[in-house]
């Protein structure tokens, strides 16, 4: 990692990134298109993969996304998130819009755009329900964001998640339609399906990432582990990601493929919930000076979803050929290319945050 502190090297970020890192979109786009390939052409491997779980966790994607993980949560320097935790406007501006506004925001959307839909309807609402745990970490550390405050929020939707989501879901499916004279829809979440997927996304990576950083640094000490170790295993991070996401196209391909149409519609929605939830907090960040670091992390903390939750939740629910579960396997097609970009625009909105400090630039 190369520090610089100098905004006007904005707009040469890119070109020192790594090869892996400057070329992220059109790696997903490939990765994408490959898991697509396959479960198309090959029959029955979606079923396989499927087939590949405990306790209802896919295997698969569950050792894609610890491997995509890891590397982020060694990265932290776990001894400095105590100035994270005593920044109570970033964790206030957090909660709200991860718990309140967003969630209200794909209620709206779902019911304005899938009107007659409900099945689609109920799933984009399940999606926004679930708060990012897992690839916030690699969208943040590649837009330069605030590592440590990455890892606190994460933990604290951790916390709401399996606090808020049932109850959340009650009020938006049940509650809110009734009160303004809509048809409500019938639901039930279990409480340990979401504490599993909290368990295994979020805390088997980040005892290991605080493993490793604790033992790293004692043996061998700060400047060998973030200048020697860190940059050998930085990578796996993005090979995690494009794992995941092979398997997750490769699982999900016929679906995807055998209704177009009702693709672009449940797309439609989710395009606009990504892109103005993160420029809204962007600009929320940028109005109250947390700095382009933490304005970053707050964005893509509120951006960025839990979408093998939100699948979990719908075809336990609703079952695997439901219209619930299609949307919440439409909700990493859209988001992933989205968010990739969403880096960029974050890269290149540092010109306008007069107060930066110094940057990590992803090597």
């Amino acid at each position: 990692m190369t520090p610089t502190a100098n905004p006007a090297d904005t707009g040469h970020i890119t070109s020192k990134l790594s090869t892996l890192d400057r070329f992220l979109l059109v790696w997903i786009l490939a990765a994408m298109a490959l898991g697509l390939g396959l479960g198309r052409l090959i029959p029955g491997l979606g079923q396989a993969l499927d087939s590949l779980k405990v306790a209802g966790v896919s295997l698969p994607i569950a050792l894609g996304l610890l491997v995509m993980m890891y590397p982020v949560l060694a990265k932290v320097r776990y001894n400095e998130t105590g100035r994270v935790i005593r920044d109570r406007k970033l964790m206030i501006t957090s909660l709200i819009i991860n718990w309140l506004l967003a969630p209200a925001f794909m209620f709206a959307l779902a019911w304005i755009f899938l009107p007659d839909l409900p099945e689609y309807r109920t799933g984009l609402i399940i999606v926004g329900l679930a708060r990012c745990i897992a690839m916030v970490l690699i969208w943040n550390d590649l837009a330069c964001g605030d590592g440590e405050a990455a890892a606190v929020l994460v933990a604290l939707n951790s916390v709401f998640q399996v606090v808020a989501f049932g109850l959340l879901g009650w009020f938006y499916l049940q509650v809110l339609p009734g009160w303004l004279g809509l048809p409500t829809t019938s639901a039930e979440f279990t409480i340990w399906s979401i504490t599993l997927s909290v368990l295994v996304f979020l805390g088997i990576p980040l005892i290991a990432g605080f493993l490793t950083r604790s033992l790293g640094e004692k043996a061998k000490g700060r400047d060998w582990y973030e200048g020697t170790f860190l940059p050998k295993l930085g990578p796996w991070a993005l090979y995690g990601l494009l794992f995941t996401i092979v398997i997750l196209f490769a699982l999900q391909g016929d679906a995807i493929i055998a209704k177009p149409l009702d693709v672009a519609r449940i797309a439609l929605p989710l395009l606009a919930y990504f892109t103005v939830v993160f420029s809204a907090s962007m600009l929320i960040g940028l109005s109250f000076g947390m700095g382009y670091p933490r304005t970053t992390t707050l964005a893509f903390t509120a951006a960025g979803n839990n979408f093998e939750l939100a699948i979990a939740v719908a075809i336990a629910t609703f079952g695997v050929t439901s219209g619930q579960a299609l949307a919440g396997v439409v909700g990493p097609l859209i988001e992933v290319p989205v968010l990739v970009a969403l880096v960029y625009v974050s890269l290149w909105s540092r010109k306008f945050f007069s107060n930066a400090t110094t940057q990590k630039v992803t090597s």
